[in-house]
């Protein structure tokens, strides 16, 4: 939004460079995107006295006007307007002046006399519509002939600033709303202006409006005035400027009143001819089914039922409430009197109808934000006064429900300063707040009860106050610090770090772990053996085919298994770590707490682990090697298998998953004499629902049980203060000796005084024989009550290789 420095100053007395204003305007959330120095209007345009004028003596069609530019001496100039006479005080662009439309202003001989200048309509200054004033601009007897036109009528030099609104901020879609931030911001006093529309004529009707019963909900206030004698009414020279400034074009005296208005107050209005409209009245009310209205675009629009239209009192649309008017009551040269409706529709029902008929106006940027319903009177007034004393207004007839009453917000100062970082007091709080029309007094030691002003609709809650006292405090004046938190744990929990040993082993396997989608189809619970009933549903969905909360891993991890092979991968492993849930009735206890899970009433939510591995390979004992290979690497030696009947029953947990697998090949996960999961091949029927050919292993697990199992405490050894002896021996055995099965044997050789056991290198040489191959291990020997003697080692080194010989035809190779 475009706001005119001079503007801002009818509201507040500022004097702070531009920079400072648009400075403080940003930090207010008011961001300024632009900054335009703009000049005094119509340089080289200056006021002059007609003289004398004199018939053309060669045309009949134009006329000489001899006038004093403020020198005394006469100037000559042709002109084609007879609207002057001597003594008038009219506007003289001089020669070499440009004027809006391009011209450029040269001495001309027009049929044979010289013309020295163009004295100008108001059109041509940019000033009004061409149907607005005919002929020259007569200015006020009062101005002095010399003078720049622009300084004569109090216009000077300006600075214009493009504001980016929010949409959170309806009051500063206006003028007023934007100086009253500033104001508050500054310190600097506020006022809104009080215009003087002059008395209420009786002699005028009142206007003949009201708001169809139907139509109560959309349309919370409206009023109807009826202004006479418009057609000569003329808006003050600073009215076309400013509209101008704020980038609107001026077009007549009453189009301007009412841009003036909506852009000064933010209440948007809009005057109809009243001699045009059927009935002589307005009603507000819904459209009717196929309804349709040229707007004043040209444009037909086909209403519906669910839009607003203004209607006149014979039922004809001539207006779409709060968005654009109809052409059948524009106003035009001949209109003498116009009925003023200024209104406070629903925003939603404006944004909805604009969206719908692609209609982007001012009216309805301000409408469907929110308008203060409070506006209406002042506006009415305003756009009287800016008319003129000529013009005479009746009675406002006021109809609708009004604004719904706002209660008060509750605001601790506290509250306040624990957000914000400052140590403000209540006092100041209250001051900060005053300025922008929040009313406050004590609600008990620590708090203060607020009335929101009917501007504010975006204020709904204390922190919103909070912003408001940030804003107006300055965020520039809060200091900047850390804030301050609850010291977290600087370890991971033992919970947390299973999760993690968990992931580790699972990779260790070689699967790969995947994130799938919390939401599943029905679909998916049928193909995967799973009861859809038991699952929780959405009431609304981000997919309608995605309805329910997924009770197992299974059927994402399946889904990603078939992504995966459909693109020509090979063998593929998947796993998953994620919460799964279930209605309470299934599962009356939650296989364990679900870290950060919020309890909701009739939900069970726990955490489970599945794996699938599907192609060449894959199946039970695929599954189960993994499985193995993660209760060793956890050292969750209390988990066994225990085979499952041929026609188990589905269980609580994981065991919800029975039906996805193969009734003769899969096996429960016993933890503490407790199923906690399942261990096999899925079904062959459930993997060709996912297009799988050939056997799918799986296994699912509740994870708070699995990692709860108990787990061997690990054994205390002492510290031997005594220096140990390595010993570091070569076997040549055949290919065949696995090398973990000779270092159990050389380690139950060595017996006690083993410290500890390494296979640092194999070799492989012809000088072997084919076949054989060299482990060499380090044996560490250490004691704990005494320094080992020669003989110590010699016997424990008979030992072992005596041992390995033994156990596995192992030769002791000689250096």
């Amino acid at each position: 939004m475009r706001v005119p420095l001079s503007w801002l100053r009818d509201f507040t007395p500022v004097e702070a460079a531009p920079q400072d204003v648009a400075r403080a305007l940003s930090f207010l959330g008011l961001v300024v995107e632009g900054t335009e120095e703009v000049g005094p209007p119509w340089p080289g345009v200056v006021v002059a006295r007609v003289l004398e004028t004199r018939a053309h003596p060669a045309a009949d069609r134009i006329q000489l006007v001899d006038v004093d530019a403020g020198n005394g001496e006469a100037l000559q100039i042709c002109c084609g307007a007879f609207n002057m006479k001597a003594g008038d005080l009219v506007p003289l662009a001089t020669l070499g002046t440009v004027m809006p439309n391009g011209l450029e202003i040269a001495r001309r001989k027009m049929r044979g006399e010289w013309s020295n200048g163009m004295l100008c309509s108001a059109p041509e200054l940019g000033l009004g519509h061409e149907h607005a004033q005919k002929g020259i601009y007569i200015l006020p007897p009062d101005l002095v002939a010399g003078s720049p036109l622009a300084s004569a009528l109090g216009l000077g030099a300006d600075v214009v600033f493009d504001i980016e609104i929010g949409p959170n901020r309806p009051d500063c879609f206006s003028i007023a709303g934007v100086a009253r931030d500033l104001a508050a911001a500054m310190r600097l006093p506020f006022s809104l202006p009080r215009p003087s529309p002059g008395a209420v004529v009786p002699e005028v009707a009142a206007a003949d409006v009201r708001i169809d019963p139907a139509a109560q909900d959309l349309c919370r206030r409206f009023t109807g005035t009826v202004v006479e004698n418009v057609g000569a009414a003329a808006v003050p020279p600073l009215v076309s400027h400013r509209l101008a400034l704020a980038g609107m074009r001026a077009i007549s005296g009453v189009v301007d009143a009412s841009n003036y208005v909506m852009l000064e107050l933010g209440q948007p209005n809009h005057p109809y001819d009243l001699d045009v409209l059927g009935g002589g009245g307005l009603v507000v009310r819904r459209a009717e089914p196929g309804e349709a209205l040229v707007t004043l675009d040209g444009v037909a629009r086909r209403l519906e039922p669910s839009d607003l239209v203004i209607a006149d009192a014979s039922g004809a649309p001539v207006g779409v409430a709060g968005i654009m008017g109809g052409s059948v009551a524009e106003m035009g040269p001949a209109t003498a009197t116009v009925l003023l409706e200024v209104a406070n529709f629903d925003p939603l029902a404006v944004s909805a109808t604009g969206k719908r008929l692609g209609l982007h106006t001012e009216a309805r940027t301000r409408f469907e934000r929110g308008v203060d319903i409070e506006l209406a009177l002042l506006a009415i007034e305003r756009f009287v006064e800016l008319l003129g004393p000529h013009v005479r207004r009746g009675p406002t007839t006021d109809v609708g429900r009004g604004a719904p009453v706002q209660p008060p917000l509750r605001l601790r100062p506290s509250r306040v300063n624990m957000l914000l970082g400052t140590e403000l007091s209540g006092e100041e709080c209250r001051a900060l707040l005053a300025p922008l029309g929040f009313v406050s007094e004590a609600d008990g030691e620590d708090a203060f009860s607020v009335r929101v002003p009917s501007w504010r609709p975006d204020c709904t809650r204390e922190v919103d106050l909070v912003e408001e006292v940030a804003r107006i405090h300055g965020y520039d004046r809060i200091p900047r610090r850390m804030p301050s938190r609850p010291v977290a744990a600087t370890r991971l929990s033992a919970y947390q770090r299973s999760r993690r040993e968990l992931r580790d082993a699972l990779v260790g396997t070689g699967a790969s772990e995947a994130w799938t989608n919390t939401f599943v189809a029905t679909a998916d619970m049928v193909a995967t053996g799973l009861g859809p009933d038991v699952a929780l549903e959405l009431e609304n969905p981000l997919d309608q085919s995605q309805s329910l909360l997924r009770t197992s891993l299974l059927p994402g991890l399946l889904r990603a298994v078939r992504f995966n092979r459909e693109r020509q991968a090979g063998a593929i492993a998947l796993f998953e770590l994620g919460n799964v849930f279930c209605r309470a009735e299934a599962v009356p206890a939650a296989p364990g707490p679900v870290p950060g899970a919020g309890t909701i009433p009739g939900v069970q939510e726990w955490e489970q682990v599945a794996l699938v591995v599907a192609g060449e390979g894959a199946g039970s004992q695929w599954v189960v090697r993994a499985f193995e290979v993660l209760r060793r690497s956890l050292q969750l030696d209390s988990l066994g298998l225990h085979r499952q009947d041929q026609d188990p029953s589905p269980g609580p947990g994981a065991l919800v998953n029975t039906g996805a697998f193969h009734p003769g090949r899969v096996a429960a996960v016993i933890a503490d004499s407790s199923p906690i999961g399942l261990v096999g091949q899925l079904a062959p029927e459930v993997a060709s629902r996912y297009e799988l050919n050939g056997p799918v292993g799986a296994f699912v697990v509740d994870l708070a049980p699995l990692l709860g199992a108990r787990r061997p405490a690990p054994p205390a050894l002492a510290v031997s203060r005594y220096p140990a002896t390595d010993l570091d021996l070569a076997f040549v055995v055949d290919d065949g000796v696995q090398a973990q099965d000779l270092a159990k044997t050389l380690a139950g050789a060595a017996g006690d005084l083993l410290g500890g056991l390494a296979l640092f290198d194999v070799w492989r040489g012809e000088t072997l024989g084919a076949g054989r191959r060299s482990l060499a291990f380090r044996l560490r020997l250490r004691a704990g009550e005494r320094t080992l003697t020669e003989a110590d080692v010699s016997r424990v080194m008979a030992a072992v290789v005596q041992a390995a010989a033994d156990g596995h035809g192992a030769v002791l190779r000689q250096a």
